[in-house]
């Protein structure tokens, strides 16, 4: 008789605790949410805050719960931890002995800062006055790479059938096709040196050796060569050699 009633005593000190009803006390660590059950009731049965519960949970208010959910309770101070699971300890010596902690990862290495641009050339005296080929935003800047290729000049996104207009005043080079990459292509000579190039064109209103002033329309706004969408490529040269375009437009507002 009393190896039997010891046999039974061992059976439930093993067992997992299990309330007896909705408002019997919760002596577990964790819970099941079950179905009838309330966030405030399991706090009260818990003996414990609903906002210390909501934390420990990660439950923000209005406390929803759910069906199967399983819920921990909140350490509170002066409360023993229960003793680490064979899973989660290691014998030593004979001995239980808790899982040591893992070592925290050291913090990744953050990336370098891109090295800076290089300084810019001047601009030259006697550049001429250009203003900007049309309205739009500048979607790619002078040495971009662009498809793999390092930018001549500065692209603007722009609506389809707008004004684009000569830089400065001048005498038209070229107007016609360029097969390659800039689809229709006008360079207007400038003097000095000096040639503007506007590309990606739709409709060309000038011709080859016609005289234009600063500002007089010389194309509308399309899509061709290379460009996947309405754009105008815009570039100055002195003596062939590319300059930054951006350097001497005036600012905007």
């Amino acid at each position: 008789m009393i190896r039997t009633l010891a046999a039974g005593l061992a059976l439930l000190a093993a067992a997992p605790a299990v309330a007896q009803g909705p408002s019997a006390p919760i002596v577990a660590w964790t819970y099941t949410v079950q179905a009838g059950d309330t966030f405030s009731d399991i706090a009260r049965r818990w003996s414990v805050d609903m906002a210390a519960l909501g934390d420990a949970n990660g439950i923000p208010t209005p406390y929803v719960i759910r069906v199967g959910q399983v819920l921990k309770r909140p350490e509170l101070p002066g409360t023993p931890k229960p003793r680490a699971t064979t899973a989660e300890a290691r014998t030593v010596g004979g001995g239980l002995m808790e899982t040591p902690k893992a070592i925290p990862r050291p913090a990744p290495t953050p990336r370098p800062a891109p090295p800076p641009r290089a300084p810019l050339a001047p601009r030259e005296s006697d550049a001429p006055k250009i203003g900007w080929p049309t309205e739009g935003a500048v979607v790619s800047h002078f040495r971009d790479r662009v498809a793999g290729i390092p930018s001549n000049g500065i692209d603007l996104v722009a609506h389809p059938g707008q004004k684009v207009r000569a830089a400065a005043a001048g005498k038209v080079l070229y107007a016609g096709q360029e097969p390659e990459r800039f689809g229709q292509l006008i360079l207007i000579d400038h003097g000095g040196g000096f040639v503007s190039a506007y590309a990606y064109l739709g409709m060309m209103t000038v011709k080859e050796g016609q005289s234009v002033t600063k500002g007089e329309r010389i194309a509308l706004v399309g899509q061709s060569g290379e460009a996947k969408r309405p754009t105008v490529h815009f570039e100055l040269r002195r003596s062939n050699v590319p300059r930054d375009p951006e350097l001497y437009l005036p600012p905007r507002l």
